[in-house]
């Protein structure tokens, strides 16, 4: 093998490694995004406090925090895919 022939697979195999670490972060970027819309957004639907016994300001509250939630984890989201964008 030549000189050239290596630093060509040294190249290819650090482009290879920098997607991968792309690719890695994404995903947990997505996965926390994910976690975020479940606990903020849906798992509040279903906690014994959003009973019908729930009082105005109680609901307003578990309202805006879900929608905060659901916000931060679009946010996420689309880093997450800013990320992915760099790819090659």
């Amino acid at each position: 093998m030549s000189v050239l022939e290596d630093e060509k697979k040294a190249e290819e195999r650090a482009k290879t490694v920098k997607n991968e670490r792309a690719k890695l972060t994404a995903t947990y970027m997505n996965g926390l995004a994910v976690a975020i819309v479940a606990v903020g957004f849906f798992a509040p639907s279903f906690s014994p406090q959003a009973g019908a016994t729930a009082s105005v300001s109680a609901l307003q509250l578990q309202a805006l925090t879900g929608l905060l939630c659901l916000i931060a984890s679009g946010i996420l989201h689309i880093g997450a895919r800013m990320i992915l964008r760099d790819l090659r």
